[in-house]
């Protein structure tokens, strides 16, 4: 059972623009007042830039990813860009994209997400998981986010898009600098540069498969049409980048919360090393207690009543997974880290038109972690205080010291 000691914040006193926020609060309880007194909340605007709503609770949130006809995302779909009123990438990149053109594109670029397309790369990950925790086995201490988690998922993305191996480490540094920051202490400046860095990064492997193509994701957009038109080299680009930057930071995030779940709740650890709870049910429930992506957005296209509300046209709504993975209305018990949770229809991949297109391989990449830890592991100790991400909307560490105890017959 969770201890939840700091009290909860007053709520017209949070600024969910300044990701310092998310590190002075808890990060489950802080939005209990909100789906108690203020389940759609105005949050002012600031910096001269516009105010939007918070939506909180479960309900709500789910309908609100629902509603493609009221609501759209291609004035942005995260503060950083909803704020501003637009986002560069509309219309060109799927997850701000809406209508018909992001259904003829999802479709496209489901058929390289099919359990089918992907068994290779899913023995990929099995297979560099299990040879990562062993390493991390014998160091026996170490920083298991920048040994382990970070090392995962972008090799996952790179045997997707055929990004060299050289080149990876370097993938995996721009994409945690994008959408978060390590620090207070970094510009917003640079995670400007770092994304700059990285599109025009992938720009050069467009052109390079269609100079010479393979089988790789990137190869087959680059050969895909849509309603008889070949995509452009500016859409393919945005796609990638997409993919990298859900992709890789989810997986991390997940990898490292589960390693600090499992010390903070030796309990549950114990249920997972002794079969109790299934896989699966272990990997929902990681995905849950972290939710990665604490928030998505929307601007309304007409006006929508919302509780006792309305929402004008033109206004931004803001829907916060982070808080509806705790409603009580929803989850029993929702503050409890519970391996064996069920039903457990948390929405940290989204929901509706807009779901994760990566979401399997984020399944994926949780059940290879999960099953090398517990085949491979008899302890973990997460020693001192991990350092979390400096953001408003990727919930994870950039770094955690912890001790692992091998499994006698893993050693």
């Amino acid at each position: 059972m969770t201890t939840q000691t700091q009290p909860a914040a007053d709520p017209d006193t949070l600024d969910l623009t300044d990701p310092q926020t998310f590190l002075d609060n808890d990060p489950h309880r802080m939005w209990q007042p909100y789906r108690d007194q203020y389940p759609v909340f105005w949050h002012p605007g600031r910096d001269e830039l516009p105010g939007f709503w918070v939506l909180t609770r479960y309900q709500d949130v789910l309908d609100a990813y629902r509603d493609n006809r009221r609501y759209t995302s291609e004035q942005g779909n995260v503060l950083a860009t909803l704020r501003l009123g637009e986002d560069s990438a509309a219309r060109r990149m799927l997850a701000v994209t809406d209508g018909p053109r992001h259904r003829a594109v999802r479709n496209l670029m489901m058929k390289s997400f099919s359990p089918r397309v992907l068994a290779p790369v899913v023995a990929n990950v099995q297979r560099r998981t299990d040879t990562l925790v062993a390493h991390a086995v014998e160091r026996g201490e170490l920083d298991f986010v920048t040994e382990v988690a970070d090392r995962i998922p972008i090799h996952t993305i790179g045997d997707l898009m055929g990004i060299p191996a050289a080149d990876r480490e370097q993938v995996v540094d721009w994409n945690a600098q994008t959408l978060s920051r390590y620090s207070s202490q970094d510009s917003e400046q640079e995670s400007v540069m770092a994304r700059n860095e990285l599109v025009l990064y992938i720009s050069d492997l467009v052109a390079e498969r269609r100079r010479n193509p393979g089988e790789d994701v990137l190869s087959t957009l680059a050969a895909a049409t849509v309603d008889g038109k070949p995509l452009s080299d500016d859409e393919i680009v945005l796609q990638s980048y997409s993919l990298i930057l859900g992709g890789d930071e989810s997986s991390r995030a997940t990898a490292a919360g589960a390693v600090r779940a499992f010390h903070d709740h030796p309990d549950q650890w114990r249920r997972l090393k002794n079969g109790e709870v299934t896989l699966e049910s272990s990997a929902e429930e990681v995905v849950r207690w972290t939710t990665p992506a604490m928030h998505f957005g929307r601007h309304a296209l007409v006006d929508v009543p919302l509780r006792e509300h309305t929402v004008r046209a033109g206004e931004i709504i803001t829907l916060w997974n982070s808080s509806a993975n705790f409603d009580e209305d929803v989850f029993d018990d929702p503050y409890t880290f519970d391996l064996g949770r069920t039903p457990n229809k948390h929405v940290s991949f989204g929901h509706g038109p807009h779901f994760c297109l990566g979401a399997y391989l984020g399944r994926v990449h949780m059940h290879a972690m999960l099953e090398a830890l517990r085949t491979q592991v008899a302890e973990i100790e997460v020693l001192g205080t991990p350092a979390r991400l400096f953001s408003n909307f990727a919930n994870g560490h950039t770094a955690m010291q912890v001790r692992i105890t091998p499994e006698p017959t893993a050693s």
